[in-house]
């Protein structure tokens, strides 16, 4: 039985003047499917992921999300998906229980669903019971994992982390990729860029693009096959060269 698709990404071209972006991408991701997306910085990842979010139009080719093409439906691919930047975007002076509940009206959730969904989610996490505490008082991993919880509060079809472990220790990191998991098994669909090429192995698929163009696309234990790679981190290495 064929997998669902969440994500269809045909001859995608972004050009800026004469440069070329994004060139002639080509991917699909399917639901529920951790989905890695990476490349070293300047190879495209960022301009790909503001097209697929709906930030920005493609030059040429298709791209849908969710059902929708990006370059007619930007409205209604924003609203079935979350995000998270690499950079933390919460309120440092709002508590945690506040920054919920600012997204649950930005993402349009009835008071009662945010109130049970909210509840839930800080359970899980943990810090129910702090809710009330400002989040300028947290520390860096706690603060990735409350963004990330944020962005999948309204129960998106596709979550989007940018570098989402940047700058966290090895036991966070961990601890973000079991959320990370769970939120796979919950049928999120999961769409990572990231730096860390030992993360590249927690993926289903990966792809690895270069310049602009996508270079490798398979399994992380197929690309090793391939490149006759130990790890992740060589077939990248052997690529990037």
């Amino acid at each position: 039985m064929e997998k669902e698709k969440v994500i269809i990404v045909k001859d995608l071209v972004k050009k800026f003047g004469n440069f070329i972006a994004n060139d002639h991408l080509n991917f699909h991701v399917d639901k529920g499917e951790i989905f890695g997306f990476l490349g070293a910085n300047g190879a495209g990842k960022t301009t790909a992921m503001r097209i697929l979010c709906g930030l920005s139009k493609p030059s040429s080719g298709l791209v849908e999300v969710a059902g929708f093409n990006v370059k007619t439906n930007a409205e209604d691919v924003k609203k079935r998906i979350g995000y998270m930047s690499q950079k933390f975007s919460l309120f440092e002076d709002l508590t945690i229980w506040e920054n919920m509940r600012f997204f649950s009206t930005v993402y349009g959730m009835s008071r009662s669903n945010f109130k049970a969904r909210g509840q839930l989610l800080l359970q899980k996490l943990n810090l129910f019971d702090e809710r009330n505490r400002l989040v300028s008082t947290l520390s860096l991993g706690w603060k990735q994992k409350l963004a990330f919880t944020v962005a999948i509060l309204h129960e998106p079809s596709i979550v989007f982390l940018d570098e989402p472990t940047g700058g966290v220790d090895p036991i966070t990191r961990r601890q973000f990729w079991e959320m990370i998991y769970e939120a796979a098994d919950d049928g999120i669909t999961v769409f990572v860029t990231t730096h860390y090429m030992d993360e590249a192995e927690y993926c289903n698929r990966v792809t690895i693009m270069v310049d602009g163009r996508i270079d490798a696309l398979d399994t992380p234990s197929e690309l090793k096959k391939q490149f006759k790679a130990e790890s992740m981190n060589e077939v990248f290495l052997s690529l990037a060269r």
